[in-house]
C-alpha cells in the first residue's frame, strides 16, 4: 500500500476535513546576474545549477543595488544562495584587486540564525558553495559552545562570521573592538529565519540589529540587511519596523517562481469517541450533538505509525516538549503493538536537550538511523534534512509561517510529499478546518513585535552606550524624538552625561550588556535528576511556575519525572513510577487597566487599547490520566502572586444593551466568559501568537469601567504587540471568532468553541448561547466603530 494510501486507510469518512492537492509547477528561471564573479555562475552549474529562479535573480539585483532585502518565499525556494551569491562575488571582486597586504581589507559578511544548530547546517551548505566556486572566503561559525582558538582565527582571519543575536551582542558587540576587522569591512547583514522574531525576542533583536549598524558605522562601513523568511503578511512593512526605516527603503521579493513537486495534505479530527455504547448508536449526552473526539497528539501518533510502517521518513510536530515526549512515546507503542522494526528508531527531539543530543538526532534522521521525530518547531527552521516523506501535525503551529515551513518539510528531494493536520478541539484549528481557503491562502495574520517596549529599550539603551558613547544623532536609532530617555537613564544612575555624550556607568561595576534579556524569558531554571545528578533540560523562569511547580509531572524522552522542589535555580525531579498521569496548572487572575492609548466609541459600548496591569497566582493543578484523558482532581498549590505590566484590549457593552439582546443577569457572566475564550482563541488567526502568549479576563462588571468588559491582554512585560494587532482587527477578529461558534456541532460548549485549557476558573461559568448573543451585538455595534481617539 502507497504511503497516502495507508495515511487515509485509518481514517473514518467523518474524520476527513478535507484533502488537497497541490500539482507540481514548473519554475520561472533567469540566466544568472552579468555583475556577479563569472567563478559563482560556473561553479554553482558544476552542482547543477546553471540558471537562478526569477525571485532569486530579484533579490540579487536589489542586495546589488545595496537595498535593504526581504526574501519571503515558500521553503526549499533558494532564499540562501539570493544571500549568498552576491557576498561571495563581492569577496571574488575585491580580492582581484587587493594586493596580499591589503587581503584584510576585503568585505566581510555577518549571518545570523536563531538558533546554533541552523548556524552550524548553514555553514555546511556554505561550505559546498566555496569549494565549487573557488571562492577565496573564510567561513566561521562561532557561538558559546566555540573553543578559544577558533574565535581567535574567526576575529583575524573570517570573511564570514556565522552566528546567533545572543553570541553577537555578547561578543561581537559588547567586545566590538577585537572584531574591528569584521566591523570595518561589514557590507551585508544575513537574518535568516525571520518570521521567529517575535514578540519580546523580536523587539530585543530587532535593537540588537539596530546597534550593529550603528557600530559597523563607526568603522566605517554601511551593511545592509537581507532577510530570509517563510511567507508573510505584508514582509516590507514588518522588516522597516524592524529597523526603524521608512518603508520605501525596503525591497520586498515574495513572489515564488521555484518549481515544486506535488503534494498533499489532508486535514482531518479526531476519531469519535462514544459516550455511551448502544449497539452502532452513539447516543447525545451532556447537550452534544456528536461524541468528544481522540486527543490530536494520540490520533497524529497513530498516524505515523501508519506511514512509518508503509516506509515513511516522518517528522510529528507537536505545540510543546511535553507533547512532542508524549508522541514519540505512543508511536513507539503502536509500532511494537505491529510488532514493527521500525519501533526503536523513534526519538523525540526539541528545546532543552543538549547540544550533543540534538545534533546526534539530527544526524540519524540524515542517514535512515532514525526513522521519526517527534518533535516542537525546532526542526521547523532551515536545518538540512531533506527527503522526508511525511509531515503530520499535532494541532495547527500557530502561525502561517510555521504550518508552510513544516509542511514544506515534506517532498524536498523531488518526490512527493504528503502533510496531515490533525485539527485539535480548539476554535482556531476547527476554524481553519472549515475554512481550508484561509489555510491554504495569503497569511493575514502579522508578524508583532514592539522594538519600543519600555521593558526592553532602557537596558538595550545602557548596551549602546556602553559600545560607544551615544549622541543626540543616535536618539533615532531607538525610535526616540529627543534625548530625554537617555537623560531619565541618567537620573536613575545608569548613564552618566559628558558633554553631548552619554555612557554607561562604569562605575556600577556590572555589564550593561547582561541587563538585555535576547529571549526574552528571563533566567533559566535548571531541571535535575535527584537519583543521578545528571542534567534532564532547561525551562524559563516565566513558565517555571506552571510547569515545573512541585508535583508536576515533566516528560523526558518519554519517561515520566515528577517535580520534588522548585526555587529561582533549579527543579529537583525524580522518576515517577506510579500510574500515567499528566497534571496542568491553574491560575487566577486580575487585571486593572493603567492607561488608554486609543478608544473607539461604538453606540453602546467602546473598544479600547492601552496599558494594563496582571495580577496571577497559580493556585493549584489538574491530574489526569494520560491514556485516556480522564480528569481525576484539583490539588491547591501556593505559588507567589506574579504581577505583569503589559498592554491589552478590551470591549465593554452596557447593562441595557446586554438586556436588549437577552443576556439576562444569570446568563451574562457565562457569556462573557465563552466569548473571551473564543476569541483568545482566534487571535493567532490575526497575530504571530498562540493562545499561551495572550491572556484574557471577563466580568459583568469592572470596577474601571463600570460595565461588562472583555480585556484581552499579552502575557509578556511590557506588551508583545498581540493585543494591539486585536485592536487593529477587531472586525475580522470578531467577525471569525462568532463564525466558529455559529458553525461548532455542539449546545453547550465544548473545546472547539468555548472552552479553554488554560482557563484558572474550570471552565465555569460558560454559555455558549449568551456567547453567540454577545457577539452578534458586538458586531453589530463595531459596523458604527467611531475614529480611535487617543
Amino acid at each position: 500500500m502507497s504511503i497516502w494510501g495507508a495515511i487515509l486507510d485509518g481514517f473514518t469518512a467523518d474524520q476527513v476535513a478535507g484533502t488537497h492537492v497541490s500539482p507540481a509547477r514548473a519554475g520561472v528561471s533567469e540566466p544568472w546576474p552579468e555583475w556577479l564573479h563569472p567563478s559563482i555562475a560556473e561553479g554553482m552549474s558544476s552542482l547543477g545549477i546553471s540558471r537562478v529562479w526569477e525571485h532569486q535573480a530579484e533579490g540579487m539585483e536589489a542586495i546589488h543595488q545595496r537595498r535593504h532585502t526581504v526574501i519571503a518565499t515558500g521553503t526549499g525556494s533558494g532564499k540562501s544562495l539570493v544571500a549568498w551569491a552576491p557576498i561571495l562575488s563581492a569577496i571574488a571582486d575585491a580580492s582581484e584587486s587587493l594586493s596580499l597586504a591589503d587581503i584584510h581589507r576585503r568585505p566581510t559578511a555577518l549571518y545570523l540564525a536563531p538558533t546554533k544548530a541552523l548556524a552550524a547546517d548553514q555553514l555546511d551548505s556554505l561550505a559546498r558553495m566555496i569549494t565549487a566556486t573557488r571562492s577565496p572566503a573564510q567561513p566561521a561559525t562561532v557561538d558559546g559552545d566555540a573553543p578559544g582558538e577558533l574565535r581567535r582565527w574567526a576575529r583575524s582571519h573570517a570573511d564570514l562570521i556565522l552566528t546567533n543575536p545572543d553570541f553577537a551582542h555578547f561578543s561581537l558587540m559588547a567586545g566590538h573592538s577585537r572584531w574591528s576587522r569584521m566591523w570595518s569591512g561589514l557590507t551585508a547583514i544575513v537574518i535568516d529565519e525571520f518570521h521567529t522574531y517575535r514578540g519580546m525576542t523580536g523587539a530585543q533583536v530587532a535593537l540588537v540589529v539596530r546597534r550593529m549598524l550603528r557600530i559597523a558605522r563607526h568603522y566605517g562601513s554601511d551593511p545592509i540587511v537581507i532577510f530570509l523568511s517563510a511567507t508573510a503578511a505584508d514582509p516590507g512593512a514588518t522588516v522597516a519596523r524592524f529597523l526603524g526605516v521608512d518603508r520605501e527603503l525596503v525591497a520586498v521579493v515574495d513572489t515564488d517562481h521555484s518549481a515544486q513537486t506535488s503534494s498533499r495534505l489532508l486535514i482531518a479530527r479526531g476519531r469519535p469517541i462514544p459516550t455511551i455504547d448502544s449497539g452502532d448508536e452513539v447516543l447525545v449526552v451532556d447537550g452534544q450533538r456528536e461524541p468528544p473526539r481522540r486527543s490530536a497528539i494520540r490520533e497524529a501518533s497513530e498516524v505515523a505509525a501508519r506511514a512509518i510502517e508503509a516506509g515513511a521518513s516522518t517528522l510529528i510536530f507537536s505545540r510543546s516538549r511535553a507533547g512532542a515526549e508524549t508522541v514519540s512515546q505512543l508511536v513507539q507503542d503502536a509500532l511494537r503493538q505491529r510488532f514493527s522494526p521500525f519501533a526503536d528508531r523513534v526519538a523525540a527531539y526539541r528545546g532543552g536537550y543538549l547540544p550533543e543530543e540534538r545534533r546526534e538526532l539530527e544526524a540519524g534522521l540524515r542517514d535512515g538511523t532514525i526513522r521519526a521525530l517527534a518533535t516542537t518547531n525546532a526542526l521547523e527552521l532551515g536545518i538540512d534534512i531533506s527527503g522526508l516523506d511525511a509531515v503530520v501535525m499535532s494541532g495547527w503551529p500557530g502561525t502561517h509561517a510555521s504550518f508552510r515551513q513544516q509542511l514544506g518539510r515534506a517532498g524536498r528531494s523531488g518526490r512527493e510529499g504528503i502533510g496531515v493536520l490533525i485539527a485539535r478541539d480548539d476554535p482556531l484549528d476547527q476554524y481553519l478546518a472549515e475554512n481550508a481557503d484561509t489555510l491554504l491562502g495569503q497569511p493575514i495574520e502579522a508578524q508583532v513585535f514592539d522594538p519600543g517596549n519600555p521593558y526592553v529599550i532602557s537596558a538595550q539603551v545602557c548596551a549602546a552606550a556602553s559600545e560607544l558613547p551615544l549622541t543626540a544623532a543616535d536618539a533615532a536609532v531607538f525610535g526616540f524624538e529627543s534625548t530625554e530617555h537617555f537623560d531619565e537613564l541618567v537620573e536613575a544612575g545608569l548613564l552618566t552625561r559628558r558633554g553631548g555624550t552619554w555612557r554607561w556607568n562604569v562605575a556600577l561595576g556590572v555589564s550593561a550588556h547582561d541587563m538585555v534579556d535576547i529571549r526574552g524569558g528571563g533566567a533559566e531554571i535548571s531541571i535535575i535528576d535527584v537519583t543521578t545528578g545528571a542534567l534532564l533540560g532547561t525551562v524559563s523562569a516565566g513558565q517555571a511556575d506552571r510547569q515545573v511547580h512541585p508535583n508536576a509531572i515533566y516528560i523526558h524522552q518519554g519517561e515520566p519525572f515528577i517535580v520534588l522542589s522548585l526555587d529561582d535555580e533549579r527543579a529537583v525531579v525524580e522518576p515517577f513510577r506510579e500510574e500515567e498521569i499528566r497534571t496542568f496548572a491553574v491560575a487566577d487572575s486580575a487585571v486593572e487597566i493603567i492607561e488608554t492609548y486609543e478608544e473607539r466609541q461604538m453606540p453602546h459600548g467602546i473598544l479600547a487599547f492601552g496599558d494594563v496591569l496582571v495580577a496571577s497566582r497559580v493556585t493549584g493543578y489538574d491530574t489526569r490520566r494520560s491514556r485516556d484523558g480522564l480528569y481525576l482532581g484539583r490539588m491547591p498549590l501556593e505559588m507567589p502572586l506574579r504581577q505583569l505590566p503589559t498592554q491589552g484590549c478590551w470591549w465593554t457593552l452596557s447593562e441595557r444593551r446586554c438586556a436588549d439582546v437577552g443576556l439576562t443577569p444569570d446568563i451574562l457572566p457565562g457569556a462573557l466568559h465563552g466569548l473571551e475564550h473564543a476569541a483568545i482563541g482566534l487571535l493567532p488567526l490575526f497575530a504571530t501568537c498562540d493562545r499561551w502568549d495572550i491572556g484574557g479576563l471577563s466580568t459583568a462588571m469592572h470596577a474601571q469601567t463600570a460595565s461588562p468588559t472583555i480585556i484581552i491582554h499579552d502575557a509578556i512585560p511590557g506588551g508583545s504587540g498581540c493585543a494591539e494587532r486585536g485592536f487593529r482587527a477587531a472586525e475580522s477578529w470578531l467577525g471569525a471568532t462568532v463564525s466558529r461558534l455559529e458553525s461548532c456541532h455542539c449546545r453547550e460548549g465544548c473545546p472547539s468553541c468555548i472552552q479553554s485549557p488554560k482557563c484558572g476558573n474550570g471552565n465555569s461559568p460558560l454559555s455558549k448561547i449568551g456567547a453567540l448573543l454577545l457577539g452578534r451585538a458586538l458586531i453589530e455595534d463595531m459596523a458604527h466603530l467611531g475614529p480611535a481617539s487617543a
